[in-house]
This record gives structure tokens, sequence and C-alpha cells, in this order.
């Protein structure tokens, strides 16, 4: 089994970027997880350009399947005087796999501040259940985190409102960046959408917008509390909101994923 730090630390220069092969216990099924596509494209352009500011928002297309030896390709799209798009291309076996395009801005002074993304909530991570401990076969890449469930509904539950909330941490204690360890992190749990199915199906994510809400990525212990809710199902896709905060109750990270969802 590869460590996450171990696993960022291989990618090695090579033509036009970087190059890594991930072991099998990071796979999706067939595919290399896509959390960890979206922290390697990350991992790629945060070692390839010094100096970049805080990450504020990425968009990430899973267009493929990565499979095979990776070739992750970054490139600075455009620098202004506080802000630096890089764009990101995962390419393996079956070609483009993740294109990912993350803004990177420096802070500013600002005279106007808003929160209404308040934590639930939530009893303490150790007084929940187990949430990975009975998932599906072929979702090899689980046994790297710890999931504990909060509240809402169960996968494959036939529950009639597609939402849970759970608390995540990586089960690696090695130290790896915090941002690229919340990006791995964060796509963890399955489709909200998955809730409302009585037996497993596939489902898949198509796009991934993130918006870090602070610079200062940090928590208590690895755990960090997720929120992820669908909003509208319909037509063979499902579109979800998806909350990250901190131990403390801080809010972290706002993102959307749409999904394809068979069955």
């Amino acid at each position: 089994m590869t460590d996450f730090t171990e696993l960022m630390h291989s990618l090695t220069p090579a033509e036009d970027g970087f190059s890594v092969t991930v072991s099998d216990d990071w796979l999706q099924g067939r595919t290399v997880y896509g959390g960890l596509a979206a922290a390697l494209c990350l991992q790629s352009a945060r070692a390839s350009f010094e100096g970049l500011p805080p990450l504020r928002s990425a968009q990430i297309a899973f267009i493929g399947p990565a499979t095979g030896k990776l070739q992750v390709a970054p490139r600075v799209l455009r620098k202004g005087k506080s802000t630096v798009f890089v764009g990101v291309d995962l390419t393996g076996e079956a070609g483009l796999a993740t294109r990912a395009t993350f803004c990177f801005g420096a802070a500013r002074a600002s005279a106007f501040a808003h929160n209404v993304m308040m934590a639930p909530d939530a009893p303490a991570p150790e007084s929940c259940r187990d949430f990975f401990r009975n998932a599906p076969p072929g979702l090899s890449f689980v046994q790297h985190f710890d999931g504990r469930f909060v509240g809402g509904a169960l996968p494959f539950s036939g529950a009639e409102h597609p939402e849970m909330t759970l608390w995540l941490r990586h089960r690696s204690t090695a130290k790896a960046s915090p941002l690229v360890a919340l990006l791995a992190l964060a796509d963890a749990p399955p489709p909200a959408a998955s809730t409302m199915a009585s037996a497993p199906s596939p489902i898949s994510t198509m796009t991934w917008s993130v918006d870090l809400l602070t610079d200062r990525i940090e928590t208590t212990d690895g755990w960090w509390l997720l929120r992820t809710s669908a909003e509208q199902i319909g037509d063979g896709y499902s579109s979800q909101a998806m909350t990250v905060w901190n131990a403390n109750g801080t809010a972290v990270m706002a993102a959307r994923q749409n999904i394809a969802v068979f069955g």
C-alpha cells in the first residue's frame, strides 16, 4: 500500500511535466480515484511554479479513465498582478483523463466580510459509526481514509432526502501539503445521489468545482467535517453541493459536482 505523501513525492520530472505510477490500492474501479487525480494535478502545479499565492478556486473535469503510467503536465495560463491561472492535464494510457484549472490569488484588503456557512452540530468522530467498513467492492482507495457517519442518509438506503454528513481524515499520519491532502480527501464520500438507490449502481463524477474559503488549511487530529447534498437529480445526472469545515467549525471549502447517475 502506497502512503499518500510517498505517492505525492513520487512524481518524477519528465518532458512537459511529471510522470507517476499509481498503485492499485488507490483505484476506484478501473481508474485512479478522482480525488487523487485532482491532488496529483495540484501537486504538480505547486512543484512547477515557485511563489504561487494561495489557491482560491479549482475547476476539474474527469474526462476519462486514468490508468497505467500517468503523465501530468502543468502550464501557466495567465499571470497577473495578484492572480495566477495554472492549467494541468493528466494523461494515462487511454488518453486525457483529467483536466484541471487552478486559480491562485494573493489576499487583498477588503471592507467586506460575510459568512452564512455555519457548521452543523456533530458529535465527536470517535462516537460515530465507521462509514467505510462496508464499502462496495472495487473502491480500493477508501482504505486510505477514516470516515465516520454523522447524519443524513447512508448510501443505497432508499432515502427520500439525498444528503449526508461525515467526519473524514487520512489514515496516514505522514506529513503532506495540507491543501493537497484536503483536495484528495474531499472527493472520498460517495455522491449524495447514491443514498436514494436501494442497491449499488454505477455513479461517476463528471466535473468538480472547488472554492477555497481561507488560506489557513488546518484542523485538529486530521478530522474534517463534510456535508454533501444532491440539489437536483434527473435525466441521468445529479447536481450536488459540498461544504467542508475544520474541526473547529470554520468553513474552508465550498464545492459543486456534476454526477452521472446510471440505473
